[in-house]
């Protein structure tokens, strides 16, 4: 764990003080529980590295655990998704994963228990009654008519809940708390609905389903779980876990705390909103790239120890705040920069001819990195047909060297790793645009200095054009063109980027088709890419845009 993230973690001392007080005397143990209702984002990812990142500094365990109370909305693709995505981040939990399946048969006891001691009632009020009687924050709800039956009526209908006598919908069990209480959560909250559903882990057995909050705190107990850690929409539910955990005969009593979660300006990780614009095919699924999903993000090149770096260097405060996306961009860069190795690839193809270059392929040993030396050399092939980038040539002879840094008629340049050529002319089409230009190389400048009347006025990028591969590059860009998606409209659709996806076929190195899926580049002077995680093959390249260079680096360097 980040020194930064020590310091600004105000869990730590908390569980330092467990452990020298005594209240905690064997291992921590911590727990990362989400509902397998979607994929996992990146204020998730934030949770993980607490939670597991705790455990490993002190010592303990971090237990994964599904809480999946509710089959309309699961589906074994997200437990799959969030396993993998835990996995990819570097955590491993601790035994087999976790379900709050495996304790239905106790939950369901434990709804026993508190019907028998006057604690829980079988309620027919309707979803709209049910609602109007618990009132607002400002106003106390009333009782429910059905909130005295006797323990014996209770038993008796939560039984034919059970063995699916009723519709759904048609009653629920609560607990009986105070329908007065400012607490929200404590005006006599459900308990069991009826759901007539298969689940994906217990297939139809049950019928009736445990509220997530029923399930959740009961759960920690069961496990043992030392610190239940999660975020502040959970804070005015503590009361109620707290209210279960009193008046059950639970084996352990976790202890409940609460920590701003993770926002980003220029996204939306709400999994309501993830859901739609899933369904509306505004993304092409919940792995997109432009997603913020983990999943997502690691399709787009995003690194896991990047992504860890980034959530360990943020404070683990008891306040909600906006993370500035360029911190995570910046981790992004700095991770690629050190990591990924160099390549050349064409984005605008203009075909330079040079004249006096041999007929056959000269292959150049270059550099895979400029500072890693321990990631070797590559081959690249240098042929008389080359292509440039179009932006990097002008026929304005009157811009200064210091204004343009790359091949102007008449002056010379350095190739990437080859030769120092000189521009000599252009082939126009009939649109008096350039097609093609003529240059010649200056003889023995492969590594080393032409004489000092040469001198280059940079370096540009080039590629074989008889030798290199046709690519498809998928140039990602912001999702939401508004820091805040939907603030002034009050719909985050209003602000979705029309152009968060282009697609152009580029020309690149022959040797960087061949790499496996999630081979990261930085494309010289272009940004930092990744061969698709699924698209990807040899026949058919595909290359994500990840990140673009910092400005400092652009291609007038």
């Amino acid at each position: 764990m980040s020194e930064s993230a020590v310091n600004h973690n105000f869990i730590r001392p908390i569980i330092q003080e467990d452990l020298d007080t005594g209240r905690v005397t064997g291992k921590i143990v911590t727990r990362f529980p989400p509902e397998p209702n979607g994929y996992l984002h990146i204020g998730h990812a934030k949770s993980i590295c607490l939670n597991f990142g705790l455990a490993e500094e002190f010592g303990g365990d971090c237990h994964l655990r599904f809480d999946d109370t509710n089959p309309a909305k699961e589906e074994q693709e997200f437990i799959e998704a969030i396993k993998e995505d835990v996995q990819w981040l570097g955590f491993q939990w601790a035994g087999d994963v976790r379900y709050a399946s495996n304790y239905f048969e106790q939950f369901y006891d434990w709804a026993i228990h508190l019907i028998k001691q006057g604690k829980a009632y079988v309620c027919d009020l309707t979803a709209e009654q049910a609602s109007e009687y618990r009132g607002w924050a400002t106003k106390p709800g009333k009782e429910s008519p059905f909130r005295n039956r006797s323990v014996e009526e209770n038993l008796t209908l939560f039984e034919k809940m059970k063995q699916g006598e009723f519709d759904e919908g048609f009653c629920v069990l609560r607990a009986k708390i105070d329908m007065a209480s400012p607490n929200m959560n404590m005006r006599d909250p459900i308990l069991y609905r009826i759901r007539k559903k298969a689940h994906h882990q217990t297939g139809d057995k049950w019928c009736i389903y445990p509220s997530y909050d029923f399930a959740h705190g009961q759960g920690d107990a069961i496990e043992g779980v030392t610190h239940s850690i999660c975020t502040l929409e959970f804070q005015d539910h503590r009361p109620l876990y707290e209210w279960f955990i009193e008046n059950l005969p639970v084996p352990s009593q976790p202890k409940q705390y609460e920590f701003g979660r993770l926002n980003l300006n220029y996204t939306v990780t709400s999994k309501r909103n993830l859901k739609q614009l899933v369904d509306g095919q505004i993304v092409a699924g919940w792995n997109d790239p432009r997603m913020p999903t983990i999943s997502g993000m690691r399709r787009r090149g995003y690194t896991a120890s990047a992504l860890r770096s980034f959530c360990n260097g943020l404070a683990v405060a008891k306040t909600d705040g906006v993370v500035d996306i360029a911190q995570l961009e910046f981790e992004i860069r700095n991770d690629l920069n050190e990591n990924a190795a160099r390549a050349m690839c064409v984005l605008n193809p203009l075909k330079l001819t040079i004249t006096n270059a041999s007929d056959g392929v000269e292959w150049l040993e270059v550099a895979n990195h400029p500072q890693q030396e321990s990631m070797g050399y590559r081959s690249v092939p240098f042929t008389k047909a080359i292509y440039i980038d179009a932006s990097d040539f002008t026929e304005d002879t009157s811009l200064s060297r210091k204004k343009f840094k790359r091949l102007v008629i008449g002056d010379y340049v350095r190739l990437r790793g080859a030769y120092v050529i000189k521009a000599d002319d252009v082939i126009k089409n009939d649109s008096g645009d350039v097609v093609e230009v003529i240059a010649s190389l200056v003889p023995n400048t492969v590594g080393q200095n032409p004489p000092a009347e040469m001198k280059p006025r940079g370096v540009i990028h080039w590629v074989s054009a008889t030798e290199g591969k046709e690519v498809e590059l998928r140039l990602y860009d912001r999702l939401f063109l508004a820091e805040a998606p939907g603030k002034e409209t009050g719909n985050y659709l209003d602000d979705v980027n029309p152009d968060s996806l282009k697609v152009i076929k580029a020309v690149a190195e022959p040797a960087i088709v061949n790499c496996k899926p999630e081979t990261a580049f930085q494309f010289e002077r272009e940004g930092y890419f990744v061969t698709d995680r699924y698209d990807h093959t040899v026949d058919s390249p595909v290359f994500n845009l990840t990140i673009g260079l910092k400005e400092d680096t652009s291609k007038n360097n």
